[in-house]
């Protein structure tokens, strides 16, 4: 035969008739050119005849010379394709949309008998079982990503099949045969399965274990080889075989699974191909000495010669000794079961899943265990407790706050009424004075809760970080005392940042106590600021902080350390290493949610007997202060003012109302009172009746403070509004209402911080 190269190529268009359109112009075009030499016309239509033939006498001529070049155009880039493809050893031909082949290398001539002008299709029905489906599932993806590949598994062998998009209309195909099965030269045993749970082929290793050609994977594998991998007990022709069953690729039409028998001696039989598997395998005794471990296994456990190493040494059971777990499995008869061990290493945490299996050698019996690296499913699993956990607290956090500061409020307000009636030198002053404090203590550690789930209330500005650490520095020293030093280091171009200038003071004490109880001996805290650019993002301790400008915040001292294992647990609500009365466990978890709350981030590095480093990240604000809707009263003077005006309280709650009337009753206000948003409403239908400020609750039943105040200001536009709550989740969001002539009061409030509050509205 001739080199397929030089066979002719003719490109299926419209050239044909396109030139005989031409050619039949052109003869028209001529007529009308002699036709005036017959003398019968006059000599003006002779001229107009002469002018009209020879326009389209050349305009022919053109479109004949158009499509001689495009043919030769055609032809030479044909040329220059079936040259390039008449360089590859595997049949390569080029196709139209339709499937029509348009050119092919001497390979697709001898493997498929492909030549110009045949169906593709054709020429693969001898060795695909549906080949225009395979073409039209390729084909589709080609048009869409440029490329396709796909691995079709025939009954003798497996074929690579690439497409790829030459232009519009125009694919070329190429076509991978082996003259053998592609596991024919491994030792392996290799099975190729279907997608019906047939059996498409085995290489000849396979064939001389099983003894036998199955034809579905029922006679293979009983216990559901379809379906899943791992130890499984194997059918052949001299008897069932324990074998590891694992997947060593896979295609839409099947896949190839490796068949591995674990013989009765892991020394010899088992050694055969114990290494060479693509799974971390242990051949352990019931003691749990390790008998054997093939090469990913080692390369998975840290490297090193583990033979006559117990598994106990390398692994720790996360629920039980990993010891006791093995003499179980070695008494069961049915011993398929997994565990997550943990490795016992120091540099990193790293989690095993294991999965045992009886065998028998001489007799005795062996486990044969699977490994898998289950590190990234127990660090998802960690983070989902640790989700689980803060939601549960934010649950608590708001319950307890809403009821639990109302009673506050009610016990510190009336409290306050009773200390009015007391001086000094009042033998009940002093329990009066103790109840006060201690209903104090108990809405700090409220509002430590609140922090910690990031459902408070924040009222952030724009702050320098140098100003707010001045303004703070000699707070920090008295907390700090006498043996231990307390310095500061500062970039000389810091940047603010936004954020609740009370709630940072909080977090930068919380850090230097913690600090200080470090150091019990006394040293040497350092406090240091400074600017952070990424440019790419940094990713640690499961946080990801993407790429910008940050201002950092590091407290350091020099103390005693946080052991490893516990400084993944630091953060954690209620966990503490002081003994008890000696902290909450609710510092550094109150540090973590107001820093997550503002937007930040916060890590920590501790070496024992070292000291410990925390890290502050805070993103640099690029804005400028906004006018704050929400004023902040809470630390308003002692000494409230006489005023006067008339006031609605509107509280839900009796006891937190009774003491809000009496509070503004005594300081001169008219008060009208309402147990709710709708007896507010019906009270204020009265037009006749005139009302200076509403006092309101946020969250009660039915209507919320906001939208009963948003309705009552559309007829009483120049009412001013103090708001009061313990927590405003839901009704008030991060940033307070957008209500003019408001103010923030949060629960539990004193006598004079409400009565102070409502005279500055009004004055």
């Amino acid at each position: 035969m001739s080199d397929i190269a030089d066979l002719p190529y003719q490109p299926r268009s419209d050239t044909g008739p396109s030139i005989q359109r031409i050619a039949t112009l052109s003869l028209l075009a001529l007529a009308l050119v002699l036709a005036p030499s017959t003398k019968l016309l006059s000599p003006d239509w002779a001229m107009g005849l002469w002018v009209s033939g020879g326009s389209l006498a050349v305009i022919a001529l053109i479109a004949v010379l158009r499509v001689a070049l495009s043919n030769r155009s055609v032809q030479r880039s044909t040329a220059v394709m079936a040259a390039f493809a008449q360089q590859d050893t595997y049949p390569c031909l080029i196709a139209n949309a339709e499937g029509e082949i348009l050119i092919a290398n001497a390979a697709s001539y001898q493997r498929l008998r492909a030549m110009p002008g045949e169906a593709l299709t054709h020429c693969l029905r001898p060795i695909f079982a549906n080949p225009a489906a395979i073409l039209l599932r390729l084909q589709s993806r080609a048009q869409s990503q440029g490329r396709a590949h796909e691995d079709v598994v025939t009954l003798e062998t497996t074929v690579p099949v690439s497409v790829f998009r030459l232009c519009d209309g125009l694919l070329c195909w190429r076509f991978r045969f082996e003259e053998s099965g592609p596991w024919d030269t491994v030792s392996l045993p290799v099975l190729t399965e279907g997608r019906n749970g047939d059996v498409l082929r085995l290489n000849r290793a396979a064939e001389r274990l099983l003894g036998f050609l199955p034809e579905t994977m029922d006679q293979v594998l009983p216990e559901g080889g379809n379906e899943q991998i791992g130890i499984m007990r194997l059918c052949t022709k001299g008897g069932d075989q324990t074998a590891v069953v694992t997947e060593l690729s896979s295609s839409s039409t099947g896949r190839n699974l490796a068949l591995v028998p674990l013989a009765a001696s892991p020394k010899q039989e088992i050694g055969t191909h114990f290494d060479d598997l693509p799974v971390p395998l242990l051949c352990l005794s019931p003691d749990g000495t390790i008998l054997q471990a093939n090469r990913l296994a080692l390369k998975l456990l840290g490297g090193g010669e583990l033979t006559d190493t117990n598994i106990s040494t390398i692994m720790q059971g996360l629920n039980h000794p990993v010891l006791d777990w093995l003499e179980r499995m070695a008494a069961e008869e049915e011993s398929h079961r997994s565990e997550f061990l943990r490795l016992s290493r120091d540099d990193k945490e790293v989690f095993i899943q294991v999965t045992l299996s009886r065998v028998h050698k001489d007799g005795q019996v062996c486990l044969i265990a699977v490994l898998n690296d289950a590190t990234e499913l127990k660090t998802l699993e960690a983070q989902f407790v640790q989700g689980q956990k803060m939601q549960a607290v934010g649950q608590l956090a708001g319950g307890v706050a809403h009821d639990f500061n109302n009673l506050l409020t009610a016990i510190s307000g009336h409290c306050d009424l009773l200390l009015l009636r007391h001086d000094q030198n009042d033998p009940d002053y002093a329990d009066l004075v103790q109840i006060n404090q201690n209903a104090n203590r108990a809405a700090a550690l409220v509002s430590q809760l609140l922090a910690f789930s990031r459902k408070q209330t924040l009222r952030p500005k724009v702050l320098d970080m140098r100003d707010t650490i001045s303004d703070l520095i000699h707070l920090l020293n008295r907390l700090v005392g006498e043996k231990v030093h307390l310095t500061l280091s500062h970039d000389p171009v810091l940047k603010p940042v936004r954020a609740d200038k009370r709630q940072l003071e909080q977090v930068l004490m919380n850090l230097v106590v913690n600090a200080r109880d470090a150091m019990p001996e006394g040293g040497e805290i350092r406090i240091e600021t400074e600017v952070l650019t990424l440019t790419t993002p940094l990713m640690r301790d499961r946080a990801t902080v993407e790429p910008g400008e940050y201002v950092t915040v590091k407290v350091k001292d020099g103390g005693i350390g946080i052991p490893a294992d516990k400084l993944q647990k630091v953060f954690e609500p209620f966990y503490t290493t002081k003994r008890t009365g000696e902290g909450t466990g609710l510092g550094l978890s109150t540090v973590y949610g107001i820093v997550k709350q503002t937007g930040g981030f916060i890590f920590v590095d501790s070496v024992v007997g070292h000291g410990t480093n925390f890290t502050l990240v805070l993103p640099v604000c690029k804005t400028a202060s906004e006018p704050e809707v929400i004023e902040d009263v809470s630390h308003s003077p002692q000494t409230a003012r006489q005023g006067e005006g008339v006031v609605l309280l509107v509280e839900d709650e009796a006891p937190v109302r009774a003491f809000a009337t009496r509070a503004l009753r005594l300081k001169g206000y008219t008060v009208l009172e309402a147990e709710s948003a709708e007896d507010a409403l019906n009270i204020l239908d009265d037009p006749e009746l005139v009302v200076d400020v509403f006092v309101t609750d946020v969250v009660m039943p039915g209507m919320d403070g906001p939208t009963w105040v948003s309705k009552a200001l559309e007829t009483r536009p120049d009412a001013r509004v103090v708001f009061v709550s313990g927590y405003t989740e839901g009704a008030f969001g991060e940033s307070g209402p957008q209500i003019a002539n408001s103010t923030f009061l949060p629960k539990p409030f004193s006598l004079n911080q409400l009565t102070e509050a409502v005279f500055e509205k009004l004055n």
